[in-house]
């Protein structure tokens, strides 16, 4: 069980950065690009269903709230 805990504490940080991540404006020459890239490359595949049910609420993206929350409920269930 460790290891999945550690995995979940791991995922809900890079939710937590993508998110962040969003306010800074990040050019094509920014130290940063990598990293950012694999922010959007490690969340994408999780984000997009979840988009697709979401409804729209503006401006707002929930998505990466319904992550956290859905990662915690997971890793409870899991004895984490």
């Amino acid at each position: 069980m460790g290891l999945v805990c550690a995995i979940a504490n791991i995922y809900v940080l890079i939710v937590v950065a993508r998110a962040i991540s969003t306010f800074f404006p990040i050019s094509s020459g920014s130290p940063f690009l990598p990293l950012v890239d694999f922010l959007y490359k490690a969340t994408e595949p999780v984000f997009t269903p979840i988009r697709r049910v979401l409804p729209t609420m503006g401006p707002f993206d929930f998505t990466p709230l319904v992550v956290l929350i859905g990662v915690q409920v997971i890793a409870r269930i899991l004895g984490c």
